[in-house]
């Protein structure tokens, strides 16, 4: 009558409880890093006037600058999403003869969400989009365009894992290992953000940018019959 958990992934071993009958269940955990193909960035343009339409005017002509200058660089449209349009007032510091704070002027900006394929053009694409505009960043991101493989493999190293464990545990309890009853899984990527200000991208050259490593992580939880 044994029922053995694993829950600390990170362990080689976990503490066993008992319950069920007939079962041992165990977690087994597997990654996989590798160099990433492609980067997410988050930027846009952000503007203030004494009128609300300048302040729109300012943010669209960079956004189109930006845009033309993605497209020149060979940036498919698919890859490119422009969100967030705001224009807000500005108050002032005063106030009205009402009570109210008075206007003294207007703030607009949007974002554009760009997937970037070829990672030798990414330092200068942020190079070159800061000329033309972009003033505000909120991100840089690494990924896998295709991680169907990695997913994989981390599953395949996650099963090994349980399996592992789950031997040992049945080996330590005097038992045989039967057939698997259940098996369920999650995999996780983790694409290594990066946040940078302004002042750092605006440079006579290139960005320097570090890729790093992109880690695809599986785990499971599989249920094993106690062989009779």
């Amino acid at each position: 009558m044994l029922k053995i958990h694993s829950w600390a992934l990170a362990l080689a071993l976990a503490v066993p409880s008992f319950g069920l009958a007939g079962e041992i269940v165990v977690q087994g955990q597997g990654s996989v890093e590798q160099a990433p193909d492609m980067a997410t960035i988050t930027l846009g343009s952000q503007f203030a006037a004494k009128q609300a339409d300048d302040a729109l005017d300012q943010v669209s002509e960079a956004t189109a600058t930006v845009l033309a200058t993605l497209t020149e660089l060979g940036v498919e449209a698919k890859d490119v999403q422009t969100s967030g349009l705001y224009l807000n007032p500005v108050w002032d510091d005063s106030y009205n003869r009402h009570g109210g704070r008075n206007i003294r002027g207007y703030s607009a900006g949007n974002t554009v969400h760009i997937r970037v394929r070829d990672l030798e053009k990414l330092g200068g694409l942020l190079d070159q989009v800061v000329e033309d505009g972009a003033n505000t960043f909120n991100g840089l991101s690494f990924g896998l365009q295709d991680s169907t493989d990695a997913k994989n493999e981390a599953r395949r190293r996650a099963v090994a894992d349980a399996r592992a464990k789950a031997e040992l545990y049945a080996e330590a309890a005097g038992v045989s290992l039967g057939k698997i009853i259940e098996l369920t899984d999650r995999v996780t990527s983790s694409p290594q953000p990066m946040f940078m200000e302004r002042s750092a991208m605006v440079m006579s050259d290139a960005v320097p940018i570090a890729e790093g490593e992109v880690s695809t992580s599986a785990r499971v939880t599989i249920t094993f019959e106690i062989a009779e």
